[in-house]
């Protein structure tokens, strides 16, 4: 399917269910949507501190580390509209109460556009199907459709001032049959230091961006794009 252009897009909200999700999937096409001035917000479904058992710190200390290091690299790529909800990570399940939460942010945002994990596991690449990927993409489509458009879902929020709000695409990370491909090349270097950024989770892979690199040369002879260009792959859904 093909998105709706660019031009038409004014406001971004990307979900995901640990820092650095986003920054592996999705970075260098944020970086080219940012540059356009579209305005970009990340929520963060859990503090993934259950991640980075080679880093040298504690479970305890890893949640105020990674939300550190996910406001760097958003920095890098110029969001700065970053929202956690705490949820605990390695337990995310896509409850009514996730669902509501965001539905409370896409009403806050409004973004035509959204970014997520896919609710489908992609049996060819296992890690992109984490059990929080995977709560964080169905809880975000479900908030998408039916809820977020839905006045008589959550009629809460309404007291918050948060009206109800139709969503205009999903584009999802993770997917194993993507049918859109973005040409990253030019903003590929900027996709590697917001990386380098989360230093608990990639400072030990010495391997990292030749990994990175491999994954965005497949995407883009996926894509059948020239040789030598770098892609990010999404499967697009149209939620009008």
């Amino acid at each position: 399917m093909e998105p709706i252009s660019d031009s038409e897009i004014k406001r971004v909200l990307v979900v995901n269910a640990h820092p650095d999700d986003s920054d592996f999937g999705a970075s260098a096409t944020i970086a080219q949507w940012v540059k356009a001035g579209i305005e970009v917000s990340y929520v963060l479904c859990t503090n993934g501190d259950q991640g980075g058992e080679e880093s040298g710190f504690t479970k305890e200390e890893m949640p105020a580390i990674r939300q550190r290091e996910q406001r760097e690299a958003g920095a890098v790529i110029g969001v700065t509209d970053i929202t956690f909800l705490n949820y605990v990570d390695g337990h995310l399940e896509p409850t009514i109460g996730l669902r509501k939460d965001l539905v409370r942010q896409i009403r806050r945002v409004k973004p035509d556009r959204i970014v997520c994990q896919s609710p489908e596991r992609n049996w060819d690449r296992i890690g992109a199907s984490h059990p929080d990927h995977l709560a964080a993409g169905e809880a975000t489509v479900q908030a998408v459709y039916p809820d977020s458009r839905n006045p008589f879902a959550f009629t809460d929020l309404l007291e918050e001032g948060l009206e109800p709000y139709k969503v205009k695409e999903i584009w999802m990370m993770g997917f194993a049959n993507p049918d859109h491909f973005v040409d990253v090349t030019d903003t590929f270097e900027l996709k590697i230091k917001a990386l380098h950024a989360h230093a608990s989770q990639t400072s030990h892979n010495l391997e990292m961006e030749k990994m990175v690199r491999e994954w965005g040369a497949r995407n883009a002879k996926n894509g059948g794009l020239p040789e030598g260009r770098l892609a990010e792959a999404f499967k697009i859904v149209n939620t009008n």
